[in-house]
């Protein structure tokens, strides 16, 4: 039950990362904002790695995995917040809980996973309501079509920590994740940075304190219960993102929203459920 609170916890944080992204507004590059973002959750997390060990959880001989962890989820987030900042937050929120379906998929091409076919049928009937959430039939926005793209790297994303999991402590994959990140941010700045006002400052310590609380609850989360437990509790996100959309700027989210949610979260629920049942056998 703990590690149930603590990823509803971290859900909620990670939102309210999102909406300090969506109050820095389009006005600010993406780079520029996961830049920051990423100093502020870096410089957060230093204390907890002091406190389990220091340096040494930070050990690690797989460095150009870490490298390559870092480079998606830098994308990702990059296109997240280029999103947020343009998109009504359970639009992108839902399209965002594809996440299983993309790492299922992929685990299938790049892995060679063996997958049944109720699960094949659980990954197409979520990317149906992946369709319907994006809406082809009408105008696509680009900020729409930026986070698909951002899913699937955040499945990618997924997959390498699921390989780092094996080898490497939860705070060495966070900590080098920030660092690269930061790295990686820093060397476009030349090239995207612009004055920012005061305010913004203000939203952006508080995204990078959001993000870097949801990081360390998921993470406790996970060691307190399996994963098959507490994962398909991710899904609150879309409640929170609905949540903070009517509370906020008071936007109801659209019908073709909430049938895309049903679909994906129905899907992606089935998928950890059988996920839990190979687990088992």
């Amino acid at each position: 039950m703990l590690g149930i609170l603590m990823m509803m916890a971290a859900v909620g944080f990670l939102g309210a990362m999102s909406v300090m992204i969506k109050l820095i507004g389009p006005g600010q590059n993406p780079i520029q904002v996961t830049f920051f973002r990423n100093i502020v959750a870096a410089l957060v997390i230093v204390p907890f790695i002091l406190k389990s060990g220091g340096v040494t959880v930070l050990r690690t001989k797989r460095p150009w995995m870490h490298g390559a962890r870092a480079l998606c989820g830098v994308i990702g987030n990059t296109l997240y917040f280029y999103a947020f900042a343009r998109l009504a937050l359970a639009d992108v929120v839902v399209i965002s809980q594809a996440v299983p379906l993309f790492v299922a998929l992929m685990a299938v091409v790049f892995l060679g996973e063996g997958v049944g076919w109720r699960r094949w049928a659980a990954i197409s009937v979520g990317f149906v309501g992946v369709v319907i959430t994006v809406n082809p039939t009408g105008e696509v926005a680009p900020a729409t079509l930026a986070t698909v793209v951002a899913t699937v790297f955040w499945a990618t994303t997924m997959l390498l920590m699921r390989s780092l999991g094996r080898t490497e402590s939860p705070y060495a994959v966070a900590f080098y994740y920030m660092v690269a990140g930061t790295v990686m941010t820093a060397l476009a700045l030349p090239w995207v940075w612009q004055p920012m006002p005061h305010e913004v400052y203000w939203y952006l310590a508080g995204a990078g304190v959001f993000g870097a609380f949801g990081q360390i609850l998921m993470t406790y989360a996970l060691k307190l219960a399996e994963a098959s437990v507490v994962s398909p509790f991710n899904y609150t996100a879309i409640l929170w993102g609905l949540l903070f959309d009517l509370s906020i700027w008071g936007v109801a989210p659209s019908a073709r929203t909430l049938t895309g949610a049903a679909v994906i979260t129905a899907a992606g629920l089935y998928l950890f459920h059988r996920e839990g049942l190979r687990k088992r056998r």
